[in-house]
């Protein structure tokens, strides 16, 4: 580096000596030669602006998302860190039952910060960092985005070892876990994401907060999912299962989701399969939360590796009446025909219907006839989101999925259901 320097210095003095001519060395006034210190000093400066400009440009602040599937071990995860973190999240929605769609809001938002374009932006955490420096008297949509994100956070802040879990995991896995939380599927989500830098500025794609209050209009939602390179059908499954974790948020009983266990952990099994369940006691959970050692609950996708459910099932997490409740998580869908409702995700009734959306009215149709080709929709792009412009690194996953094709919903292959 400091040979660059010196090289560089050397180039900036040969130039400079070049800007006086004949001419100029003849001169011999005291004003003659304050022009030639000024105009020296102007080009100097000029030129090592130009030096730094080129050595920050080298490190660009939000270029690109890294994401390693081993980065917590070969192929594992460490239970206690992923445990730690939906329990948090688990039991924030168990206290207020209304911060559901914002858990999926924070996840929705930091992955769409991606662009196509520019390759800037994506799944890193960013959000997490836009939501807190955010104006409180914007209203009581930022502060309930704040409040999920301070969960998140602190939920980071108690584990064993910091390194354990990073903020972009922890936001895609809340996001997922808010959707179970209603009695929705249980979603994919692919481990791995690298943070960005603690003093890297918020991506300047980052979408406006306000993008899910009906406060946008239509045609800057449109835009954002456009940017970022999904689908229409891709958005559609998206904006149902926001509305949807809304919609049967709010038409769900509080006293429902107090009339939860506690929480159920698996026992290890053999690598590959999953084992039963056990139910410990609270010496055994605080035993298994603060082991050090690497245990791996993991369930094998296509070709991806996602965490499993540690909770047991919805009635012990959630409690027995939301389990007990035969959920159609695709009711929105056959509703929207109605019109918009009164809640703040009203507005993407008239969304998806509008003319300006052909495909997308389509897929509607489509979802409110067939809750099963809604829940396949959904996972796969809620699989694709929280990827989106992830660079695959470590090992032979970075042979195996760098430059690899992202699977979406208009792949020929995913459409054996239509």
């Amino acid at each position: 580096m400091n040979y660059f320097r010196s090289t560089a210095l050397l180039a900036i003095l040969a130039n400079a000596s070049a800007f006086t001519s004949p001419q100029s060395t003849a001169k011999t006034s005291s004003l003659a030669m304050s022009d030639d210190r000024r105009s020296f000093l102007t080009n100097t400066a000029s030129s090592l602006l130009s030096i730094a400009a080129l050595t920050t440009a080298s490190n660009p602040a939000s270029a690109r998302v890294f994401l390693d599937p081993a980065m917590y071990g070969d192929q594992e995860l460490r239970v206690s860190a992923v445990d730690s973190l939906r329990e948090s999240v688990r039991r924030a929605l168990l206290q207020k039952p209304t911060l559901a769609p914002y858990f999926l809001e924070l996840a929705l938002l930091d992955s769409l910060s991606f662009d196509i374009e520019t390759n800037e932006g994506g799944p890193d955490g960013s959000i997490i960092k836009a939501v807190i420096n955010a104006d409180d008297k914007s209203g009581g949509h930022i502060a309930g985005l704040k409040e999920c994100a301070l969960v998140l956070v602190e939920a980071k802040k108690n584990l064993k070892k910091l390194s354990a879990i990073t903020i972009a995991d922890a936001v895609a896995l809340g996001g997922a876990e808010a959707v179970a939380a209603v009695g929705g599927p249980i979603l994919p989500c692919q481990l791995g994401r690298t943070d960005a830098a603690q003093k890297a500025p918020i991506p300047s794609s980052m979408p406006p907060l306000n993008l899910f209050t009906g406060d946008v209009s239509a045609t800057v939602v449109a835009d954002t999912f456009r940017s970022s390179g999904l689908t229409e059908r891709e958005m559609t499954a998206l904006l149902g299962c926001l509305l949807s974790v809304d919609s049967i948020e709010k038409a769900t009983p509080e006293g429902d989701w107090k009339q939860s266990n506690k929480p159920k952990f698996r026992e290890p099994g053999k690598m590959g399969r999953m084992s039963e369940f056990k139910k410990l006691t609270d010496e055994d959970i605080a035993a298994e939360l603060a082991k050090d050692d690497e245990e791996s609950y993991t369930i094998e996708g296509d070709d991806d590796w996602y965490i499993a459910d540690t909770f047991g099932t919805q009635e012990d997490r959630f409690g027995k009446s939301v389990a007990s409740q035969k959920i159609e998580f695709n009711s929105a869908f056959k509703t929207l025909s109605k019109g918009g409702g009164d809640t703040q995700y009203g507005w993407i009734k008239g969304f998806l219907l509008s003319k300006d959306l052909p495909t997308a009215a389509t897929w509607v149709k489509k979802y409110g006839e067939k809750p099963i080709v809604f829940d396949k929709d959904l996972k796969v792009a809620y699989n694709s989101v929280t990827q989106l412009g992830a660079e695959f690194t470590g090992g032979k996953y970075e042979s195996l999925l760098k430059n690899k094709k992202r699977k979406t919903l208009n792949d020929d292959e995913l459409d054996f259901l239509r």
